[in-house]
């Protein structure tokens, strides 16, 4: 690994960490925050996804988590969208290709050779960071918009690996809306039942772990009913008794300052629950 940005942040450190993925078959950078207890202490860690069009800065520029981070003594570590490079697939447009990578991997071509963003956020690199930095083995995850299905999904997935999930804006039905269904036809084919196991709203109904989703959404957010419909995950909760807190905050809308202003809330739950 090589350390590409190291700046001074509540007491703590912000880095960016450059490194070779196997798993995607490029290079990557993501961002590690370390609160000021991790120069005395093994601390716990909370992973965010960021949404389309993001790389691993917009987070830690936007966002304010920081301050959070370094009150609760919480690791923070946000990786790109999407794998990089040259000789990575793209595609016209924001919502397909280089950022855009949804969290899954791909079974396509041109895409299933690089695009695995589920297997790097859960196997590649919490393996690399956990082996280098000061960290518990108590993990939570979050996110916004396509960072936000991403976490979702992924915490439905793999209930035992995460103590805590959480979510601004996400997009909860992506097999129902036209964000999801561009994306999953070329990362995954035509077949909708492969997709089911990146749709949250699927996930629910047979979930296992019942592991508590937290969800921010604003009311003034401008995708609202076209490509979130947070209405589905409600329902699909009530149906399964999986536990849910929805929480619609008016007047906000997609933006970081939407995210600025409930990511306290959010440090201070997983970091309840990362220590509890």
């Amino acid at each position: 690994m090589e350390r590409i940005e190291h700046r001074a942040c509540f007491g703590g450190w912000q880095d960016v960490w450059r490194h070779h993925s196997d798993t995607l078959a490029c290079t990557m950078n993501f961002a590690v925050y370390l609160p000021p207890q991790a120069a005395n202490e093994h601390c716990p860690v909370l992973y965010w996804l960021s949404g389309l069009t993001c790389t691993e800065q917009n987070f830690i520029t936007k966002a304010g988590a920081q301050r959070h981070a370094a009150e609760h003594g919480v690791i923070i570590v946000a990786p790109d969208t999407s794998p990089r490079g040259d000789d990575v697939p793209d595609a016209d447009g924001y919502d397909l290709g280089k950022g855009a990578g949804f969290y899954l991997n791909a079974a396509q071509a041109p895409w299933s050779r690089n695009y695995r963003m589920y297997d790097y956020v859960v196997d590649e690199l919490p393996a690399l960071v956990e082996a280098h930095f000061p960290m518990t083995a108590a993990r939570a995850i979050s996110g916004h918009s396509m960072g936000g299905h991403g976490a979702l999904t992924i915490a439905l997935k793999n209930p035992d690996r995460y103590r805590s999930v959480s979510a601004f804006s996400p997009i909860v039905a992506p097999s129902q809306v036209p964000w999801g269904e561009k994306a999953f036809s070329a990362y995954l084919g035509e077949d909708r039942e492969a997709w089911k196991q990146h749709d949250a709203v699927a996930l629910v109904k047979s979930s296992v772990g019942k592991l508590s989703l937290l969800v921010d959404q604003g009311d003034a957010d401008e995708f609202l009913a076209t490509q979130l419909k947070p209405e589905l995950l409600r329902e699909a909760c009530a149906a399964a008794g999986h536990p849910l807190t929805l929480r619609m905050q008016p007047g906000y809308d997609h933006s970081y300052y939407f995210i600025a202003s409930f990511i306290g809330d959010h440090v201070a739950h997983h970091a309840t629950a990362l220590r509890g």
